[in-house]
């Protein structure tokens, strides 16, 4: 919403907002003289010609219904930046379940070190651009494209990549085939000269896309594809290094520094989808190099006592389980893992696979559910996590129900050379940016 916002901003629109608390985003609104409110606001309502909502704000809303009864324009945000890509020639619509924030940022670097002036709408905070969006020209938009609520089937993509198709957000799809389908309808969305982009290793993404007929890119580790990764070592730092193979035939060797083997894949989604734009694999292969990630994805906040402190936006055991390999391969004596369930539901929905994931890390705080747009209908509660971690083996785990006891518990314990990871996409990594500043 605040990328939009922005967009919006460089348009000569005037722009206020609602959100439901203060945060680093609204912060920056206002600094751009963008009025956010905490407290719903009925006048910029009566003042409003358009109103913009996201799929986080209840029905019951006191200004989406003041919209409504004053008859305003009232879109929600997925058909509105829809119709805001339709100004653009080339959509570029980065999906999947896991990666998308990361892959998006990557094709931004690469589109920006080719000077390609792109427009982009990205779901984290990108340090090349100062944030999570930026105005370019109307030759390219490079846009996060979110299954969730099948927003996505919103836009107007004239290309797109899927990175993986996966079992989430069951509150609305309830089960996996339903996810899969959405994807199928995701890919009918392209234009007949449009572009797909699809992981080779993933078989829900290889059926959701096993009848399109249109340009199909592949590329992959395990199984045979176009773009393919081949004698793939790590540093130190789990940086990966590749060499890159194109229709089989060696190209260039491409060294990340991001960390972990799924970057290996989401490189392999970048460099496919804007090798069909920029022919020069030498300006892709530097763009790779200088991207150092996207905000809450494994980032390096600072010390505290010493001990190295990340965060990192995993909120699905297999995001979670590429985290902790991650930690694995960054040097450091003892661990510590604060996870912060996202929502009820998916607390719920995928408990026992939390509980496996969570219990390989050394040490383990879970925190409050953060319940999002939800009421803790599902009858989860913390303690719940806590005894199935302790069910598959790990004793050293315990809730503590506020971020401010937690960071004294982990002050109290953590020292040089140990690692702390803050796990969640809630507001979990406010603890681990009050260590490090403490």
């Amino acid at each position: 919403m605040s990328g939009i916002a922005k967009i919006l901003l460089s348009f000569d629109c005037q722009i206020t907002g609602y959100d439901a608390k203060e945060s680093d985003l609204t912060k920056e609104l206002n600094k751009v003289s963008i009025e956010v409110n905490y407290e719903p606001c009925l006048e910029n309502i009566e003042k409003a010609d358009i109103v913009v909502y996201t799929a986080a704000i209840p029905k019951d809303n006191e200004e989406l219904l003041y919209a409504k009864k004053l008859n305003k324009e009232v879109y929600e945000r997925s058909t509105f930046l829809g119709l805001m890509m339709r100004d653009y020639k080339n959509v570029l619509c980065i999906s999947g379940t896991h990666g998308k924030s990361t892959t998006t940022g990557m094709v931004s670097s690469i589109f920006m070190a080719a000077d390609k002036n792109p427009t982009i709408q990205i779901g984290a905070m990108l340090p090349l651009i100062g944030g999570n969006e930026r105005v370019g020209s109307k030759e390219f938009f490079i846009a996060e494209s979110c299954e969730y609520v099948d927003s996505f089937l919103e836009f107007f993509p004239t290309a797109a990549i899927i990175l993986d198709i996966d079992n989430d957000h069951l509150d609305y799809f309830k089960n996996l085939d339903n996810i899969i389908h959405s994807f199928t309808r995701f890919t009918r969305l392209l234009p007949n000269d449009g572009i797909l982009v699809i992981n080779n290793d993933d078989e829900n993404t290889l059926m959701a896309a096993k009848d399109y007929d249109k340009k199909k890119i592949t590329y992959g580790i395990d199984n045979q594809a176009m773009y393919m990764a081949k004698d793939i070592t790590y540093d130190k730092y789990g940086h990966p290094k590749y060499k890159l193979y194109i229709n089989n035939e060696y190209k260039i060797d491409i060294q990340l520094s991001v960390s972990g083997h799924h970057n290996v894949l989401n490189s392999l989604a970048a460099i496919a989808l804007s090798h069909q734009y920029i022919d020069d694999l030498n300006v892709i292969k530097e763009a790779l190099f200088n991207y150092h990630g996207v905000g809450r994805r494994f980032e390096f906040l600072g010390n505290c006592n010493g001990a190295l402190v990340y965060d990192d936006y995993a909120h699905h055991p297999s995001e979670i389980l590429t985290t902790y390999e991650s930690v694995q391969k960054t040097p450091h004596k003892d661990e510590y893992a604060v996870f912060q369930g996202h929502t009820f539901s998916r607390t719920k929905d995928h408990l026992e696979e939390f509980g496996k994931v969570l219990s390989k890390f050394q040490n383990v705080v879970i925190a409050k559910i953060y319940p999002a747009r939800e009421e803790n209908i599902y009858n989860v509660h913390e303690e719940d996590l806590v005894e199935l971690i302790k069910k598959n083996g790990n004793q050293n785990v315990c809730y503590i129900d506020s971020f401010e006891e937690i960071e004294k518990y982990l002050k109290k314990r953590i020292k040089k050379d140990d690692l702390v990871i803050t796990i969640g996409a809630g507001p979990i990594n406010e603890v681990a940016n009050h260590i490090v500043k403490e």
